[in-house]
């Protein structure tokens, strides 16, 4: 018997799938399509274990669904543009151009290694000319669309990446890329106007049926919509209007002091040449160098100044003092907030601290409010305290509020997002150059969509210092003006890298195709994207994205659907040990005995992880391919957990894989005489021996049960445990076949050939090298992905006994064995001639017999 060599095994079938074009799609009208995308990657140099995984279940479904008949789609590039890749090559002393090539050319390789089969005839990189004119030319679309625009706004600035970062990309008020606190910067910035499309994002969920529920929840939280009421406030001494949004316009009357965000373009204007402006302006700067995110901002501490100004309440005329406050968010509402200590614990919070008035204008039915307030009541209750709406209950007051409040002209009934519009400009290098010139004449000038692309130099001196490095050259700034042909200066910002992905899935369909950025017949046939695959962290960044970009699209006429994405999976984490010593920081395992260092000897902290190059704990999946093979990684990451969730890294179980594999070959190679010989036989039928019967039942459940498994959200580890039972069964009908009494089981050959060729083409998406050889062996032609998904016999399913178990007076006194099927009075009958029933049963009277089909007999005595 030949050994299970992998190292020559998933070379061949790599290079027969590549030479064979046997993941090459085209349109074929008429055949059912099936598009299959992975989310693609950074060229970061080095698949990791999340690519693994990712890219693993995307080709089992890929696999999968070609043996189902479809017509499947399944493209691979790279995200090319952006911090990450850039970053890398500053890391490397080598130009981005450069390190991202050659990170391309390794991955790519990694990748082929892998088993992984994509349609390489559509490889894409966002950072090649030939792609980012069409993102220059989409933004273009949306300049002319009113979608695309320049502001001057307070930004999220990284000042470690020396860029800004949409709201999108701060988690917890830092950097979500490199982790260092943002602070905030007023800034002429690029923006998408993202915001306008809100109630349409939420809308929408009704036809993402195939989204994770926990996907769409974090997108509603993200996008934030709430009913209230905007109510216009006026600063005393100037007369400025300072309109505030409020869910809770039935507090109204309750106003006791107002509070601005620091990021309010009011404040500088209003304490401008007032004897609090130095004081205030620098809390300001303070306040603005903490977190930017509402969770932060929530769990600080609550600070404020007075700016020695007031506001004037339009309903009740009150005045009352104005403060800059850190818990006020220019990313909610207006950046104002009305506040009512009485009935919201933040506001009750403050005013406790800086001693301010507690008004109560809401009162539960008990009366309980007239004392001291411990904290904020912000239950219902009756207004009081509320002009005309006293004694009414505070429900039913807020519609009444708010035509009151437009009655009078002091604002109106409104909803409000937290989504804000997508900030996009970028001072970086590696991104594709924004097409906008700057005239003195013209002003603004979109770059004419012939003149396109608008090439990103090479020769830039590219390391960030705050700004744009296409600043700093001076044969990209100068140009001449599109309309007037005055020397004009380029735009230096660059796009975000999240612009390129928003429609990369798009270009897939004519990625060659140098003569417009969509093909509408490709788009007709493949569109929407049947299965994505990719990590829950992308939900409120990229998920949304691409949904707003496809709107757009849409509006504009260039693509005939409005979500771009029918169904998404997203995968868990490979988490592993990792271990901490407070001395020498992180360990390897190796550098672990006994739970101390080996350094110093010192205790060790265990934690389980994901893998991360900082934690030390992270497994190369090179270094497991070639220690035991591509099929032995694809099948431990998915045989343990269902994929959908994190999953523990464990030595043990990868060895467990591949002795399995091993098991699987010796299984086809011991036996293949006996498999040939039976090949061409019909199957085990209800006439034959009782062992060919029940392996060929084990056979049809296994068929239905990965089957199943597949189809149910893609539970692999299901399917996988499926498989390995049925070549545990298989192995035992070979030991019987070899053994004394084989020649009462004649059709045992043709069962086990069923068994074992049946094993193969289940697991052939999961362990396509190993599966595409043992195919060969038994006879197969050309590659098993041409072969039909295996179909399950109904009728090789009957059972033919069962065990019944017998209890009385509810505990279990016997089990039977009986034909399944059996009539109640016949099971009965059975039950009570058992000797052990009978013996328990002395004594005592009978008083009910229930039966339940084929699995319970239960007997009350007394």
């Amino acid at each position: 018997m030949p050994d299970y060599n992998y190292r020559e095994i998933e070379p061949k079938w790599q290079k027969y799938w590549e030479d064979y074009k046997t993941f090459k799609a085209e349109l074929r009208p008429g055949k059912s399509k099936n598009y299959v995308l992975c989310m693609f990657p950074y060229p970061s140099g080095a698949l990791h274990m999340g690519h693994v995984i990712n890219y693993t279940i995307g080709d089992v479904i890929v696999r999968y669904r070609m043996m189902k008949g479809f017509n499947v789609l399944s493209p691979m590039g790279w995200d090319s543009f952006g911090l990450p890749a850039e970053n890398a090559a500053i890391k490397r002393a080598m130009h981005p151009e450069d390190s991202t090539n050659s990170n391309i050319e390794k991955m790519h390789a990694q990748m082929s290694k892998a088993g992984w089969g994509y349609d390489w005839a559509r490889e894409l990189a966002t950072s090649h000319p030939d792609y980012y004119k069409w993102t220059q030319w989409l933004f273009l679309k949306f300049y002319k669309a009113g979608q695309a625009f320049k502001k001057r706004a307070a930004v999220n600035w990284c000042p470690r990446d020396a860029t800004v970062l949409a709201n999108e990309q701060v988690q917890d008020g830092k950097c979500e890329r490199c982790g260092t606190p943002v602070e905030q910067r007023d800034l002429e910035q690029w923006f998408f106007k993202m915001s306008s499309d809100a109630e349409r994002l939420l809308r929408n969920h009704e036809q993402l049926k195939g989204w994770p529920e926990r996907v769409l929840k974090m997108q509603v939280e993200w996008i934030g919509r709430s009913e209230g009421a905007r109510i216009d406030f006026t600063v005393t001494e100037t007369g400025d209007p300072l309109p505030v949004f409020t869910t809770r316009p039935d507090t109204v009357y309750g106003v006791t002091f107002m509070s601005i965000a620091p990021e309010h373009p009011l404040v500088e204007k209003l304490v401008k040449g007032t004897p609090r402006e130095e004081e205030v302006m620098r809390q300001v700067r303070e306040m603005r160098r903490g977190g930017t995110s509402e969770r932060e901002r929530v769990d600080m501490e609550k600070v404020g100044l007075f700016t020695g100004l007031h506001v004037t309440n339009p309903l009740n005329g009150d005045e009352v003092p104005l403060y800059v406050a850190n818990f006020a968010l220019m990313t909610y509402g207006t950046g104002a907030v009305m506040s009512v200590p009485a009935h919201d614990q933040r506001d009750f919070e403050f005013a406790r601290k800086y001693g301010l008035p507690i008004k109560v204008v809401i009162q539960p039915p008990d009366g309980t409010l007239d004392g001291k307030l411990a904290q904020a009541f912000e239950g219902d209750g009756l207004q009081v305290r509320s002009g005309p709406f006293d004694g009414m209950p505070n429900r039913e007051a807020m519609g009444k509020i708010i035509q009151h409040i437009e009655k009078n002209g002091w604002g109106k009934g409104t909803v409000n997002y937290r989504l804000r519009d997508w900030l996009l400009s970028r001072q970086r290098y590696w991104g594709a150059p924004i097409p906008i010139v700057y005239c003195p004449v013209c002003g603004e000038v979109p770059v004419p969509e012939k003149d396109l692309p608008v090439l990103l130099p090479r020769n830039v001196e590219f390391k960030p210092t705050g700004e744009s490095p296409l600043a700093r050259c001076p044969d990209f700034v100068q140009t001449t003006c599109p309309k007037c042909g005055c020397p004009a200066k380029r735009e230096t910002d660059t796009m975000d890298t999240f612009v390129d992905s928003s429609w990369y899935f798009l270009r897939y369909l004519n990625a060659r195709d140098g003569d417009g950025a969509l093909d509408p017949e490709a788009m007709k046939y493949w569109m929407p994207v049947d299965q994505y695959i990719g990590g829950i962290e992308h939900a409120t960044m990229h998920l949304i994205y691409c949904r707003y970009f496809t709107h757009v699209l849409h509006d504009l006429g260039y693509v005939p659907f409005e979500e771009p994405i029918a169904n998404l999976f997203c995968q868990g984490m490979v988490c592993k040990e990792a271990f901490y010593c407070q001395e020498d920081k992180w360990l390897r395992q190796d550098e672990v005995n006994e739970g101390r260092c080996t350094k110093c000897g010192r205790p060790v902290h265990a934690e389980v992880a994901k893998m991360s190059k900082s934690k030390l704990n992270v497994v190369s999946p090179d270094e497991i391919i070639t220690k035991f093979g591509a099929d032995t990684l694809r099948l431990y990451i998915l045989s343990d957990t269902p994929p959908e969730r994190d999953q523990l890294w464990n030595d043990e179980g990868l060895l467990g894989s591949h002795r399995f594999l091993n098991r699987l070959w010796s299984t086809v190679f011991d036996n293949i005489g006996m498999l040939n010989t039976a090949a061409g036989k019909p199957p085990a039928g209800e006439q034959t021996d009782k062992a060919s019967r029940e392996l060929r039942r084990k056979t049809h459940e296994t068929i239905k049960r990965v089957t199943d498994s597949i189809e149910d959200n893609y539970h692999f580890n299901t399917a996988i445990s499926g498989v390995i039972e049925l070549v545990s069964q298989t192995r035992e009908a070979i030991s019987l076949m070899n053994s004394a009494s084989a020649s009462a089981a004649p059709s045992l050959p043709a069962a086990i050939r069923e068994a074992v060729q049946s094993a193969v083409m289940l697991l052939s998406p999961i362990v396509p090298h190993i599966a595409e050889e043992l195919w060969h062996v038994l006879g197969g032609k050309g590659t098993i992905l041409q072969q039909p998904w295996p179909a399950w016999d109904a009728a090789a399913l009957k059972v033919e006994e069962v065990e019944m178990a017998v209890q009385i007076n509810g505990k279990v006194r016997a089990h039977l064995t009986l034909p399944a099927g059996l009539g109640e009075e016949q099971v009965k009958e059975a039950a009570l001639a058992d000797e052990r029933v009978q013996r328990n049963l002395e004594g005592k009277a009978i008083v009910n017999i229930k039966v339940v089909p084929d699995r319970l007999v239960s007997i009350a005595a007394k």
